[in-house]
């Protein structure tokens, strides 16, 4: 053959002079997924399309064909092949990931060097499609910037393996959805089209409900099992308790299906991951042996000599049963007895999870496995020294903010740990998001921040976010839900986007996510539409740099709650602490200072502090509640008109409620400033007026959302929460 398979089908389309034509591999999954989303974009604008399949290298000569061509090139030959037909610039060297986009006359070409590179090239490509902008495209080199972008997700299995969070109604409600393979279709496609490429799956003990140990063979769990019993918040924060009896004896079956399929599930969606540029990682905290049933003598001590090998061989066979398994996290904690012999945690932490791997290693030499020890409950020397002689890659793992990424965009936990970190070593942050589970955020500028300051690819090996006290499969708080019901990951489909795409590429501008707002609601104007956005979503950050509870069972700023379902009332606010490090002067401490000035202390000035004190954190709140409740009341349509789009009724209906959550903390910190200041009657004043604003906060809240139990943090009711809120006011008149 004189020309290539492209050439000749490019020859093929000129002659039939379609609108588009598109040329990929169709034997690589990322490509086809890629192609896919080019297809249904070009089928929003009504354009035929004309495919065919890339199966070779090509070094087709320039055509004269005058429609619009997209091509993908996967591999480094098929890149630089094409690039030399086409007379363009190649791809500048990468690392995996990268892609080029070059443009010749109408051919949008894609040069990447491996097979995620040509998808997130072609998802870029269909993107410019849905937002017409493909003629403005331009040549570009693109390179992740955070090389591995991940979601944490706690999973619950089966009741009888429970994860960290199941004492709640979204994790009760969401396990028949974790044996779905439409679930898991949907979110993996969600992840990749917002360029996450790490799922870690968090449970307690997953092994019974995922594999069958040929050593221990009766533990296999068959079928998936639910209880009756009703949660509560009377749980134990460090999960000992997840597992009752008294849920065993009421048991529910959600799905028939033996361990063998359950197996063959698993590996289905970790090829599904895989054909998504996806890695599945398994996380665990230590020592659970939930699932179990007692069975040959198993405890969770530390010292018991079939636990450990009964996990040995656990972990021996996750690693030989799921080829695509990338890798595990693993916890020395929350139910480890902290011993210092033998059994010491990390001494056990080797002898079952390192060893596990290395017994799978020397059955699969090439095998990779990556281990990712949580740096939670122990000391990094212990860590080396036990881990000395691990096979494989061996990265650390920080809580970043501890549970609240939405606070501050640079917080500073993580310093002493990076500074002391070997040279050798990676760290992966986990990036906790305990502050919103109900609301859509989006604000550009806060994640590209928080981006921007995450340590260098010198220190990071990577990121995980995600809750502990929610699970982010779908959602069941909806006053007015969707069959099925919608993903959490598409219904904050803005936020995730912002935090994938910028982990991508913090460099991309705020034009682009105005334009996807556009293309998502057409009947607004986009750019007040983001600007309602990014004033309502600072509201939270600003309120939990203020009123700081590092962990998420002190603090739970939806409903101003801590665990277990407690309010806290204007005393707490009195003699709160701030996040440290933020800049944010709590009360105690302003009222110190502004004492000691007027006394004429040797004290800095309050006008020259760095520090922002309490009455400007309660400005800034008005200030942006008061522009988000504008914006918010311009953007609906008036009295005789509806919102068409449900969507944009619900989102302009979370920027509202968290524009009235904005009001009330402000006049909450201002009630309680005059009260540490000993001004009685306009404290009172101020927690009226935040009295009024939680009854709108509620009002609007509740129209869309049901109250639920969350997992460590107890039953949030905000209608009625308002209760407590009203006994700020009669705190205040008797203070």
């Amino acid at each position: 053959m004189s020309h290539s398979v492209l050439a000749v089908l490019l020859a093929a389309a000129a002659t039939q002079a379609p609108a588009a034509n598109l040329y990929y591999d169709a034997t690589i999954p990322q490509a086809r997924f890629a192609a896919g989303e080019i297809r249904r974009a070009l089928a929003l604008k009504s354009v035929p399309l004309v495919e065919a399949e890339l199966t070779h290298a090509t070094d087709a000569a320039p055509s004269s064909v005058t429609d619009t061509r997209f091509i993908l090139a996967c591999t480094e030959d098929q890149s630089r092949r094409l690039a030399a037909a086409l007379r363009v610039a190649p791809p500048k060297p990468g690392a995996p990931q990268s892609y080029a986009i070059r443009k010749q006359a109408a051919t949008y070409a894609v040069l990447a060097n491996d097979a995620a590179g040509a998808m997130y090239g072609g998802l870029d490509l269909a993107e410019a499609i849905r937002l017409g902008t493909v003629a403005s495209l331009a040549d570009s080199d693109h390179q992740p910037y955070i090389a591995q972008r991940g979601i944490k997700f706690n999973i619950p299995l089966d009741v009888r393996t429970p994860s960290y969070s199941d004492a709640g109604d979204s994790a009760q409600q969401n396990i028949p959805e974790m044996w779905s393979f439409d679930f898991w279709r949907e979110f993996l496609d969600e992840m990749a089209r917002h360029r996450f490429n790490v799922l870690s799956l968090w449970n307690l003990h997953p092994f019974p409900s995922m594999v069958k140990v040929p050593e221990y063979p009766d533990i296999a769990l068959d079928d998936v099992m639910r209880t009756t019993v009703k949660f509560d918040d009377t749980f134990s924060t460090s999960g000992k308790d997840m597992l009752r009896p008294a849920m065993l004896e009421h048991l529910e079956t959600v799905k028939k299906i033996s361990i063998g399929e359950k197996i063959q599930f698993w590996r289905d969606v970790m090829q599904y991951a895989h054909d998504r540029g996806i890695g599945v990682y398994i996380f665990t905290w230590n020592t659970f042996v939930f699932g179990t049933g007692g069975k040959h003598g198993i405890t969770a001590a530390n010292d018991n000599l079939t636990t450990i090998d009964y996990f040995r061989k656990s972990v021996r066979e996750m690693v030989l049963t799921y080829p695509l398994l990338a890798g595990f996290g693993i916890t020395a904690g929350e139910n480890m007895q902290n011993r210092k012999d033998d059994f010491s945690n990390e001494k056990w932490l080797w002898k079952t999870y390192g060893l596990g791997i290395a017994d799978a290693k020397k059955l699969q030499p090439d095998r990779r496995v990556r281990l990712i020890h949580r740096f939670h409950q122990t000391d990094q020397s212990e860590i080396l020294d036990a881990f000395k002689d691990y096979p494989d890659q061996l990265d650390f793992s920080y809580k970043y903010s501890v549970a609240h990424m939405y606070s501050s965009p640079a917080p500073i936990f993580a310093r002493q740990t990076l500074q002391q970190l070997p040279p050798n070593l990676r760290t992966w942050m986990t990036v906790r998001n305990d502050d919103i589970f109900s609301f859509r955020w989006g604000d550009p500028a806060y994640a590209r921040a928080y981006i921007h300051n995450l340590p260098g690819p010198d220190k990071l090996a990577g990121y995980y976010m995600g809750p502990d006290g929610y699970i982010w499969g779908r959602e069941f708080i909806s006053t007015d839900p969707d069959t099925p019901r919608e993903l959490v990951m598409k219904k904050q489909w803005f936020s995730f986007m912002l935090w994938g795409r910028l982990s991508y590429d913090p460099a991309l501008p705020d034009d682009l996510f105005e334009r996807s707002l556009a293309q998502r609601f057409p009947e607004v104007p986009a750019g007040k539409l983001l600007e309602a956005s990014l004033r309502a979503s600072r509201i939270i950050p600003q309120i939990t740099r203020f009123f700081w509870g590092d962990i998420d069972i002190k603090w739970f700023p939806e409903a101003c709650f801590h665990h277990p379902s407690k309010f806290y009332d204007v005393r707490d606010f009195v003699k709160g602490e701030s996040m440290p490090g933020a800049g944010v002067m709590n009360i105690a401490t302003y009222v110190k200072r502004l004492a000691a000035n007027q006394l004429g202390a040797n004290q800095p000035p309050l006008t020259k502090t760095d520090e922002i004190t309490p009455l400007q954190v309660a400005e800034q709140l008005h200030a942006d509640a008061g522009a988000a409740l504008r914006l918010v009341g311009e953007l609906r349509p008036g009295p005789s008109a509806a919102v068409k789009s449900q969507e944009l009724r619900f989102t302009l209906g979370d920027y509202e409620a968290m524009a009235h959550l904005g009001d009330y903390y402000a006049e909450k910190i201002l009630g309680a400033t005059d009260l540490a200041l000993g001004h009685k009657e306009p404290a009172v004043r101020h927690l009226e007026a935040a009295l009024e604003h939680w009854k709108k906060y509620a009002a609007v809240a509740t129209a869309h959302y049901k109250p639920q139990l969350l997992t460590r943090v107890g039953f949030v009711d905000l209608i009625a929460i308002t209760a407590s809120v009203a006994k700020d006011v009669e705190i205040a008149r008797t203070w």
